[in-house]
């Protein structure tokens, strides 16, 4: 539902050109909450900008043009417990060290630490990713880091390469610290709900020396399909 509501707003949006976050609200029958997750997910992909007093059609934005606005969930989910997200962000990049080989994840929690990477300044750092956000900013990160990026079948969801060939590449490697998110943390279990997902960071947890679980409150006392791992098996357990 959420998608095809922000495909109205910014249809709306192109015929008033300007309205107020309120006139938004009381039009589409939301919560004030609800309105503003929605309107920061468009603004985070420059199709809608926030005017005083209210919120406009971006000029320049694919919106504009006609084209189909991103519906990708990722995108969706990129800003939901910001807060949360980068302050557990910030504890997770206090264990990272000179000479690390890192596995980072495709979540968005993920996403926040790879940008904190990419203000760092250590001299040796590699990066083992699935995640397409990353890979798609590694131009960003100091020019000597080392970027493997996973192959394997596109996810949309959860905007990553999963699947056997993304395993068969990562058995070829080392992993020194594993940073992984989940859907959630139940009991003794950590879990998600995609199978493939749940396949490749299996094997990433085995293969790692160290393994960080970075998780907000929202993850916890639910339970996905697929079991990940147990709590125990985490050398820490990152949240707020």
């Amino acid at each position: 539902m959420k998608n095809l509501r922000t495909f109205a707003i910014v249809d709306y949006l192109k015929e008033k050109k300007y309205c107020s976050i309120i006139e938004l609200q009381e039009h589409f029958g939301v919560s004030s909450a609800t309105i503003h997750r929605d309107i920061a997910s468009l603004v985070s992909r420059d199709v809608i900008q926030k005017v005083h007093g209210g919120v406009a059609i971006q000029e320049n934005s694919a919106a504009r043009s006609g084209k189909k606005v991103d519906p990708s969930p990722f995108m969706e989910r990129i800003n939901w417990n910001r807060k949360s997200k980068l302050a557990i962000s910030q504890r997770a990049f206090s264990y990272i060290c000179e000479g690390d080989i890192l596995f980072l994840d495709s979540s968005t929690t993920i996403s926040y630490l790879a940008d904190l990477l990419i203000g760092s300044n250590f001299s040796n750092l590699t990066i083992v990713t699935n995640s397409v956000t990353i890979i798609a900013n590694f131009h960003r990160f100091p020019t000597h880091y080392v970027l493997i990026s996973l192959g394997g079948s596109f996810d949309l969801q959860l905007n990553a390469f999963l699947g056997q060939t993304a395993v068969r590449e990562l058995e070829r490697l080392s992993i020194s610290k594993a940073f992984i998110s989940a859907f959630g943390v139940n009991d003794d279990d950590v879990t998600t709900n995609h199978e493939n997902h749940a396949s490749l960071l299996t094997k990433v947890l085995d293969m790692a020396q160290q393994k960080y679980l970075l998780a907000d409150k929202s993850k916890f006392n639910r339970c996905g399909l697929f079991k990940l791992a147990s709590k125990r098996s985490f050398d820490e357990i990152i949240s707020d």
